[in-house]
């Protein structure tokens, strides 16, 4: 998958995960073309603004229900309205991901690695 290059040169870059959520998302590693991160957020934690501006596999070593809010503090997404939670040991893709916040909302913990494409 070809990333946008004017989709990704407006997001700017004091909101990456890495800079802005340090405690919540640790890099394991980085090529040209890909990115791994680990991702660990505790119940009742929420990140800070951030964005993921690659598209990316997620692979969930736990799961937890959440609420993502977007730059204006506006619900985008409520995982206790899916019709069924990922479970451990399962991966699925995801687009880039705009500035966001996310809330654990649940019991466990959210745990997830994410492989980034940033080919071009």
């Amino acid at each position: 998958m070809k990333v946008d290059e004017n989709m990704v040169s407006n997001w700017p870059e004091a909101l990456v995960a890495l800079t802005v959520a340090p405690e919540h998302n640790k890099l394991l590693l980085e090529y040209d073309t890909v990115r791994v991160l680990d991702t660990f957020i505790r119940p009742n934690e929420i990140t800070a603004l951030h964005t993921h501006r690659w598209p990316a596999t997620l692979y969930i070593l736990s799961w937890s229900d959440f609420v993502r809010y977007g730059e204006n503090d506006n619900v985008v997404v409520d995982s206790r309205n899916f019709k069924a939670s990922p479970q451990a040991s399962t991966s699925f893709w995801t687009k880039p991901l705009t500035a966001h916040r996310l809330n654990n909302v649940g019991e466990n913990y959210i745990h997830v690695i994410s492989v980034e494409n940033n080919s071009r």
